[in-house]
């Protein structure tokens, strides 16, 4: 076996590689927001084509990761990365022939395939390639941060491309990651040694039932504004999704190897953990989509424009790092939780409730949330390893990302859906009339509405389950 990297530059190609990988998957939906309207314009994209745009990803993400992620856990994580990469870059390049919106979604949901097999081992990766554990935290730190920034200037990226280059470019920037990525891990990974495998079989009938469950509810509210309540399939749909959860949990209840330990997800840090990790997800998802909109559509911002009004966001989420490790020393792990989930939902409660009265409240959200889920992002993933297993961490790294997109998918298809519903006409016209514009203030407030108070029954678990999790020490 070849000995594990004594620094961190030893196992620099690695690392790369890695960071690459975590890269993508937190610039991909935030580079892509800002260029909406013109995708909207472009392939001349109904509402809820728009949404789909974006919500296809953050589904199809969400719904394989864990299936996927129990799957390479008994081929091979290495192995399943670097499949996923070259799905990543095939996908990529293929945006280049996109015509119309049915296809970019099309290219949206094989990305999302890809995120799914590469993602989820990425952390894990980092954690075996090293015995020590000083080396594994300051690995895992590195790659995080990478994939921080590229969430924080996705948008003002993006805007800058728009500005001189057509909106393909954004997705066809995921081909060199992903090269430089499989090159990474590739050359820096060591093949998957066969005592690290599960043999375990794979829970078939879990991983349809789960991704069945997810994909279901959130299709579920875009079939209502498209074909109305009167109609039976949103209804169907709705019964369809409730039946295959229970037939998830019965499934994983009763499994002799479960895809997913229902008993694990219940103790108390695991499930506040993924509560405020759930909630950063959502407002993440659902302010960069509303604010984008409006600042392009509404107030007819330039995407150039657009990027800069996204900087207040940009600096807290870069510059913010500095202050974690200070913030936790002083008022403990579990304050700091809650004081950061809390931040999130008010972020969003100014947003919904001001947001359309000028930039200033907009600036006053962006920095919120983006303050809190600094720090969530954080204090979750720390939380769901404090409550698992040692021998269960990979596992953990996986609920963590799986929440964080499926509620990435809520958030969008939230605010999409709203949209749909209040605004009349085609959203990405060049011009509105006094009643559209009057529709759409009305729509991006009660869409930020929503948002705060899922986001606030999130928290409000997450800190009841952190509490009991204290109570039981």
């Amino acid at each position: 076996m070849p000995r594990p990297p004594r620094s961190l530059r030893e196992a620099g190609a690695a690392l790369a590689g890695l960071s690459a990988v975590f890269l993508f998957e937190m610039l991909d939906n935030s580079i892509l927001n800002v260029a909406l309207p013109t995708i909207g314009r472009e392939l001349s994209a109904s509402t809820t084509e728009l949404q789909w745009v974006t919500g296809a990803y953050a589904v199809v993400f969400g719904g394989l990761m864990l299936a996927l992620g129990a799957l390479a856990d008994r081929v091979g994580r290495r192995r399943v990365m670097l499949v996923g990469l070259v799905l990543l870059g095939v996908a990529s390049l293929a945006t280049a022939l996109v015509t119309t919106a049915e296809q970019l979604i099309a290219v949206r949901a094989a990305m999302g395939v890809a995120a799914a097999m590469t993602t989820p081992g990425s952390l894990a990766l980092a954690f075996r390639l090293f015995d020590d554990d000083g080396l594994r935290v300051r690995a895992t730190t590195l790659i995080s941060t990478v994939g921080l920034v590229g969430l924080g200037i996705g948008p003002t990226a993006g805007g800058f491309v728009l500005a001189f280059a057509p909106w393909q470019v954004l997705l066809l920037a995921n081909a060199p990651i992903a090269a430089l990525a499989y090159i990474g891990v590739r050359r820096g990974i060591p093949v998957d040694r066969a005592d690290e495998l599960h043999r375990d079989p794979v829970d078939s009938a879990g991983a349809l039932l789960g991704t069945a469950t997810i994909v279901l509810a959130l299709v579920t509210p875009t079939l209502f504004v498209d074909a109305g309540a009167a109609s039976p399939l949103p209804w169907l749909t709705t019964a369809a999704a409730v039946v295959t959860a229970v037939l998830f949990v019965v499934r994983e209840r009763s499994a002799r190897h479960p895809l997913l330990d229902l008993a694990l997800v219940a103790r108390p840090l695991v499930a506040s953990g993924l509560a405020f990790k759930a909630a950063a997800g959502l407002a993440t998802a659902g302010l960069a989509y509303l604010a984008t909109l409006q600042l392009q559509l509404d107030w007819r911002w330039t995407p150039a424009q657009a990027a800069l009004g996204m900087l207040p966001q940009v600096v807290v989420l870069i510059a913010g790092g500095a202050l974690i490790g200070p913030l936790v020393k002083r008022v403990g792990l579990d304050k700091a939780a809650r004081l950061s989930a809390g931040a999130v939902v008010c972020g969003l409660a100014v947003y919904g409730l001001l947001g359309r009265f000028g930039y200033a409240w907009v600036a006053v959200a962006l920095v919120l949330v983006a303050a809190g889920i600094r720090v969530v992002g954080v204090v979750a993933g720390t939380n769901v390893m404090r409550g698992l297993p040692a021998d269960r961490t990979t596992i953990g790294a996986a609920l963590v990302d799986t929440a964080s997109e499926v509620t990435t998918g809520i958030g969008i298809a939230v605010s999409g859906t709203v949209l749909a519903v209040v605004f009349t006409g085609d959203i990405a016209t060049s011009h509105w009339s006094t009643d559209q514009t009057a529709e759409f203030h009305a729509a991006i407030t009660w869409a930020g509405l929503a948002l705060t108070v899922l986001a606030a029954a999130l928290v409000g678990w997450g800190i009841s389950r952190a509490r009991r999790a204290t109570a039981d020490e």
